[in-house]
């Protein structure tokens, strides 16, 4: 979607994402795990918001994804974007931190990532 649509839906999310963002910030101690979903693809990453650096990132996209083989549906594919950026940031030495739906409703495949993620070790 364009930046400048006017679909409800995309909008609402928008409004969600903005009254999100003023109450959480990802922190050295907490950083921030966002998500993102397109029709497709799904993607996190690991931000922390005093520097503006993204610590570790994950998609369906990404050659270790590739790496494990097929996977059923959009759903599945969430979660094992869940395992991999939580194993990541296990590596780091991530294991706190703060999730950010980015708008979504916490639901189907933003809820596969999330119960992934916290099932590899990660704690949000």
């Amino acid at each position: 979607m364009a930046s400048g649509s006017t679909n409800p839906r995309y909008t609402a999310r928008l409004k969600r994402k903005k009254r999100i963002r003023k109450k959480i910030e990802g922190v050295d101690e907490r950083p921030r795990l966002t998500v993102f979903r397109s029709d497709k693809h799904m993607y996190a990453q690991i931000i922390n918001d005093l520097t503006g650096a993204t610590l570790v990132s994950a998609s369906t996209l990404c050659s270790e994804y590739k790496q494990l083989g097929p996977v059923k549906g959009k759903v599945g594919a969430a979660g094992r974007v869940g395992e991999l950026i939580a194993g990541k940031a296990i590596e780091k030495g991530i294991a706190k931190v703060v999730f950010d739906r980015n708008g979504f409703i916490y639901h189907g495949r933003i809820k596969a990532l999330a119960d992934a993620a916290r099932g590899k070790g990660l704690d949000f």
